[in-house]
């Protein structure tokens, strides 16, 4: 069988070199970061094509660039296919990445200074929901919202409360490590209380929206942005989807607003995950993420470790190390050296801050995409434990080896030699 990059091997050894050892880690570690996933063949194959050969400045049948028929097809047919996942009114699939599609909504909508609601980052939020090292917290009016200290949950009577004093003109729902249904038809009936639009970011539940098993956030904001890499597991990049009478100003704020050139052969990309997704395969793929994520978080509480709510209703899990004389920078780590790759994570009101941390965040994409079960999750548990509890980092080894060399990434295909 050819090598995917042979070409590459012979003019570049160098960066081919660094490539195949990224291929082994990959192939040899447990990827439990809850933001990541393994794209299928067919997604890397049209990334890697002479699609990135093409300048398409502008949208379909609409170009400033001449020779677009093709790209105006290839796009037209992501945009639709888009629409059908998430019965959408309206779709832009340029978005370069999930933080170019909200600041693209932000500046669609909003004035500098203007006030808008997000959810604090150290709770469960994004950077650009309002951080203030972040561009939304710099050129915007951003005040913050949370979960509650009994149960980690988010506060919406809070939320509430806070958007009638403030009269935001956005509010942003949505978040990066929250283990819980987010209720969006609340935040919408909050937003409409006081007159403001509605955005959801819903990059880390994206599949599991597609595959039915989370509320539907298009049903109920007037924007919705998210990635395309994680559990829709396609290319890296990011997607706005708006109801019909926003179209043209979204459309607009990303060309030529906030970016130039599309990048067509990650566009042609989305559209092959957006197949994937349309597919019964790909349902029950994600009720397999949901089921190893529950199975994993019930196997670490009866192992002892904390878990903020107790549980999870989706694809990611974040540990309260507390309780376990370790801090998440030193848990991420020691998880490393036995070949289970994890991220530091705050906690709500965490005592050790965002560069040390309290906890680790642990998703299921990566390894559900993989192949693994429910039973293969009871020996991750048994691996972490035996890394974080016991400092037994040999015999943790032995068992992440045993599963990865069960579960090859790309089996049936030959990418290096």
């Amino acid at each position: 069988m050819m090598n995917m990059f042979e070409n590459l091997r012979k003019f570049d050894p160098a960066v081919y070199s660094l490539m195949k050892e990224e291929l082994i880690r990959q192939q040899r570690n447990i990827e439990l970061i809850a933001s990541e996933n393994i794209v299928s063949v067919e997604v890397m194959e049209t990334m890697g094509s002479h699609l990135t050969n093409k300048y398409a400045e502008g949208y379909p049948s609409k170009r400033y660039y001449g020779g677009c028929q093709y790209i105006d097809e290839i796009e037209s047919l992501a945009i639709e296919r888009l629409k059908e996942v998430f019965g959408a009114e309206h779709a832009n699939v340029q978005p370069h990445s999930g933080a170019n599609a909200n600041m693209g909504v932000y500046f669609a909508v909003l004035k500098p200074g203007d006030k808008v609601m997000g959810m604090n980052l150290s709770q469960g939020g994004h950077l650009t929901h309002g951080s203030p090292v972040n561009i939304s917290g710099q050129y915007f009016d951003f005040h913050e919202y949370g979960v509650t200290k009994e149960d980690g949950l988010i506060d919406y009577e809070n939320v509430r409360k806070i958007a009638h004093d403030i009269k935001p003109k956005l509010i942003v729902a949505g978040a990066s490590a929250y283990p819980r249904a987010i209720d969006f038809k609340r935040f919408r009936e909050i937003a409409d209380e006081v007159g403001a639009l509605l955005m959801v970011d819903m990059a880390h539940i994206a599949g599991l929206v597609a595959a039915g098993l989370h509320e539907n956030p298009c049903e109920y904001a007037h924007f919705v942005t998210s990635t395309t890499h994680k559990t829709l597991r396609g290319p890296r990049g990011g997607i706005i989807l708006c109801k019909a009478e926003y179209g043209k100003v979204i459309d607009k704020a990303i060309f030529p607003g906030t970016q130039g050139g599309p990048l067509e052969h990650i566009i042609a990309a989305k559209a092959v995950c957006f197949k994937e997704a349309l597919s019964e395969k790909f349902k029950e793929y994600q009720k397999q993420v949901v089921k190893n994520a529950k199975v994993l978080s019930e196997e670490l509480m009866n192992r002892g470790f904390k878990l903020l709510t107790e549980g999870t209703d989706n694809h990611l899990i974040l540990v309260d190390l507390t309780n376990k004389n370790i801090t998440g920078k030193e848990a991420e780590k020691v998880l490393d050296e036995a070949y289970i790759t994890t991220n530091k994570n705050t906690i709500p009101f965490d005592p050790n801050g965002p560069f040390v941390t309290s906890g680790i965040r642990i998703g299921t994409p990566a390894v559900t995409t993989r192949g693994m079960k429910e039973e293969d999750m009871k020996v991750i548990a048994k691996a972490i434990d035996l890394c974080l509890t016991y400092k037994d980092i040999e015999k943790a080894r032995e068992l992440v080896v045993g599963l990865t060399e069960k579960y090859p990434i790309y089996n049936e295909h030959k990418l290096m030699n």
